[in-house]
């Protein structure tokens, strides 16, 4: 696995690692880059979209990306076309439309294996209102498969192995990972510190007495501690980590600032705003919360290279809620939640800038990789000098 390596910011303040510099026109010799492991041999390519030419490509490359990238335009391979991030869109829509039949089928046949009326075991599984056991285990499980199917649109459409959704080095950094759990609780003492000196901040559900312990609450503790994490992380692989990079590589048309910016930004906004819309009917307040963390997490993700700042972060965010909801409210009630107070933002916005000053302070220390690092051409021996 790949960690975070140490000695400060890799990017060499020129868009790529340390000493890079931009290849001459004869880069890069494919020579360098070995034939796939399962034996399919390099086939003529079209010219990547930087404009150096390049006799082959491999078709499943050890490494493929032709230069130092950001996270946000990994797409962007040796044979990279427009029309690549449109078709893993499609692909991940009908992906994420098998996943809801296959949820919706499951609920038909436990409903009809209960005694009683389908349709009304079917409306007592599938109830917002009280929501059980099975309708929450079912819900963290699509939203978890949808790591897999990013996983799997990144294989099929763009021949890439599934671990550059992770970070730029490629796969989890874990030490980094577990560093900016331990920012989300800082983080989020420093929320709950604020949301006690504003009035009406939070969670207008929750009551001031324990919930009765029931089997009910037992199951739902269970599913909530061992299926959240895989919930939260699939919703960061869709929209912080595919979308990131679809929006990310359709948006830049050159190698100019300008399409560098807004390559970086309209990919921070357009995933936020896809995230918080996703959350169905809210008043402004609420769309605002889920909005902020998107943008947050989303620009964490390529400040520091990788998923694992949202993935903390989000994590820990719904294990707050649903277990806050476990002991003081009801979960139905906190899933689908659509009203905020308009105090809620600054609450908001503490939580997120304290998170987002931290993880860059973190990854800063740790030295986290912000591009990928493409192969250096190895340079010939140079003869030791004669000793006089």
């Amino acid at each position: 696995m790949t960690e975070p390596t140490a000695g400060g910011d890799p990017t060499g303040g020129a868009g790529g690692p340390a000493g890079w510099a931009p290849p001459s026109s004869t880069y890069p010799d494919p020579s360098r880059f070995p034939p796939p492991a399962h034996g399919v041999q390099p086939t003529p390519g079209p010219p990547p979209a930087y404009g150096y030419p390049v006799a082959t490509a491999p078709r499943f490359p050890a490494f493929p990306h032709p230069e130092p990238l950001p996270y946000h335009q990994m797409l962007r391979t040796w044979t990279y076309a427009w029309w690549k991030p449109l078709a893993g869109l499609g692909f991940l829509l009908l992906g994420f439309l098998a996943v809801q039949v296959v949820v919706a089928i499951a609920l038909l046949i436990l409903a009809a294996a209960r005694p009683g009326a389908l349709l009304d075991n079917l409306g007592g599984l599938a109830n917002l209102d009280d929501v059980g056991p099975t309708f929450l285990l079912l819900l963290n499980l699509s939203l978890g498969a949808m790591i897999l199917l990013s996983w799997l649109t990144i294989r099929v459409v763009h021949r890439m192995r599934p671990r550059w959704l992770a970070s730029v080095g490629p796969k989890i950094r874990w030490r980094f990972l577990w560093a900016c759990v331990g920012v989300s609780v800082v983080a989020l003492a420093a929320q709950l510190g604020v949301s006690m000196v504003v009035p009406m901040a939070g969670d207008e559900s929750l009551g001031a007495e324990l919930n009765d312990f029931t089997a009910t609450t037992a199951w739902l503790a269970v599913i909530v501690l061992f299926t959240t994490p895989f919930q939260a992380a699939g919703e960061e692989y869709l929209f912080r980590g595919y979308l990131m990079q679809a929006c990310g590589s359709l948006l830049r048309w050159n190698r100019s600032r300008a399409a560098e910016a807004v390559s970086k930004w309209g990919a921070i906004t357009l995933t936020a705003l896809l995230f918080a819309l996703a959350h169905g009917a809210q008043n402004f307040p609420l769309f605002f919360d889920r909005f902020a963390f998107g943008f947050i997490a989303g620009w964490l993700i390529i400040r520091t290279g990788g998923l694992e700042a949202g993935i903390a972060m989000h994590v820990l965010n719904n294990f707050f809620a649903l277990g806050a909801a476990l002991l003081f409210g009801d979960i139905g009630e906190s899933l689908g939640v659509t009203t905020t107070s308009w105090w809620n933002i600054p609450v908001t916005l503490t939580q997120a800038g304290v998170y987002a000053v931290l993880v860059v302070l973190v990854a800063r220390r740790m030295g986290a990789q912000t591009h990928t690092r493409p192969p250096v051409e190895p340079q010939p021996e140079q003869p030791a000098a004669l000793s006089m």
